[in-house]
């Protein structure tokens, strides 16, 4: 006798395909793929089962057709009236239906909640990975930076001032992150075969009254001029100006405290209380700085804005820093010869600095210039001023905007609009910087002066390539370096930082 199939096999041939067709989904956990070969994968598999339902009903249409000797449909879409086999072979081939369907929708839903990666998602926008959850309340965030530097001086009377070399300007690794409104930021930087520790502290973002706020406690640079609270990768030049250098305090650029930051909708405001920077050994007491630094924009538009900044510090010198001698570098990082001497300071007892800001941008155009004066007051000499001046502008070429910050008053990222990385010709920047150093309110106090021009190759948002010239003049009267003397230094820069 012939047996015709039994319809019981459908479903279970319809659970088989399901299930083989959602037996990748785990696998995926083994090997990360993409947000978009996930969803492509998962519209693969709803793909598939629908196909096989298809099939079924076919195959359910047939098989009635043998049955009753009639021939078979295009495709069975109801039982029956009055069979139960048939009742029941539709209702199991519904319910497996609607359970791979459930499955699968409550997978989309997930990977479009999360992103796609396990319930987060994680950003290469700033040239490494930014690991974020769902609502990014919470991120980690890896970053490095390198800095290698080539310099080479020419034109001096002293051959031990013209010399060449190379050296890497910084290299440092750490991380920074967010937990809801706290926030952290540590970097370890490698230089001259040691460690020291640079950024490390924590944030709390809030707001007091209507107003934004940011707290920070830990080591940070201070907020002092334009060019020393910047970090050095997002200035224009290769070195900080004059002005960020004459004008810092014996302490240094970072200090180990507090720091508050208040911003309004055109202007911003901050206040420090820092002893000395993390590498104090902790056997005498720490110098302690008062740090206060304001900016204003009376004019704000869209293609520009007008700047207004001013900044004071207050320094009590530590038993341990009773003497100062300040020889600030002005052709390169690399050259240590080139240098302007102020004359040694004994009998230090605090000091008093301040200094001005005036500048902006427009479309792409930008321009700034600094003073300040910091006076040095002394237990056995008499007090000293030293002075220093800034001016210095630039063009992006290529018609980006300047990545000067309006909101906190420093130097942030240069959005490239069209990258090297993504076919474009990245971002191209001519700027020009003049410097004045003077030191001879001292007895013995030297001057100098540098000329700056720089061209920037930004390739894209975390790379650029430098080239700066500076033509130089010193005089100096004490140290080995006596009298005028002048020369040119060469210097060209590689950076990638993330």
């Amino acid at each position: 006798m012939n047996r015709t199939p039994t319809r019981p096999g459908a479903p279970t041939l319809l659970a088989a395909g399901a299930l083989l067709g959602l037996a990748a989904l785990p696998a995926l956990a083994a090997d990360p793929v993409t947000d978009a070969e996930l969803r492509a994968l998962v519209a693969q598999q709803s793909e598939q089962i629908r196909q096989q339902a298809a099939q079924l009903d076919a195959l359910n249409a047939r098989l009635s057709a043998l049955e009753g000797g009639a021939p078979a449909p295009a495709a069975a879409t109801a039982s029956a009236p009055g069979d139960p086999v048939q009742a029941q072979v539709d209702a199991a081939v519904a319910d497996t239906r609607q359970d791979d369907m459930a499955i699968l929708q409550a997978q989309v839903a997930q990977l479009a909640a999360g992103g796609g990666t396990g319930g987060g998602n994680t950003s290469w926008r700033r040239g490494g990975p930014e690991f974020r959850n769902a609502d990014r309340s919470f991120t980690f965030h890896p970053r490095g930076r390198v800095l290698a530097d080539f310099s080479s001086t020419r034109g001096s009377d002293y051959d031990e001032r013209n010399i060449n070399g190379t050296e890497m300007r910084q290299v440092r690794v750490g991380a920074e992150g967010s937990m809801g409104p706290l926030g952290y930021k540590i970097d370890a930087e490698l230089a001259d075969n040691d460690v020291s520790i640079k950024d490390a502290y924590l944030s709390w973002d809030t707001r007091l009254g209507a107003l934004p706020a940011e707290f920070y406690v830990g080591n940070k640079l201070k907020d002092r001029a334009i060019d020393s609270a910047t970090t050095l990768t997002r200035v224009p030049f290769m070195e900080r100006n004059a002005v960020a250098s004459v004008g810092m305090p014996d302490s240094g650029y970072f200090g180990l405290g507090v720091q508050m930051k208040l911003i309004g909708q055109n202007w911003h405001y901050t206040l420090g209380v820092t002893g000395d920077d993390i590498g104090n050994a902790g056997s005498e007491s720490d110098s302690l700085s008062y740090t206060t630094r304001a900016h204003w924009n009376p004019i704000k538009r869209s293609a520009g804005f007008l700047h207004l900044g001013g900044w004071y510090v207050y320094q009590d010198h530590g038993v341990d820093a009773d003497r100062i001698n300040k020889v600030p570098r002005i052709a390169s990082g690399f050259n240590d010869n080139v240098r302007v001497s102020a004359s040694a300071i004994e009998g230090v007892t605090r000091e008093n600095i301040w200094g001005a800001e005036l500048g902006g941008t427009w479309r792409n155009f930008w321009a700034f210039g600094e003073y300040t004066e910091r006076d040095i007051h002394s237990s056995t000499d008499d007090d000293v001023t030293h002075t220093a001046t800034s001016a210095y502008a630039g063009w992006l070429i290529t018609g980006e905007k300047p990545g000067f910050s309006s909101r906190s008053g420093v130097w942030g990222t240069t959005r490239v609009a069209r990258p090297v990385t993504d076919g474009g010709i990245g971002a191209w920047e001519l700027a020009t910087r003049y410097d004045k150093y003077d030191f001879t309110d001292a007895a013995r106090g030297g001057e100098g002066d540098a000329w700056t021009l720089g061209l920037n190759w930004y390739l894209n948002n975390w790379s650029r390539l430098m080239l700066n010239y500076v033509h130089w003049t010193t005089e100096n009267n004490v140290g080995a370096y006596r009298g005028p003397d002048s020369g040119n230094s060469l210097n060209v820069r590689a950076q990638v930082v993330f």
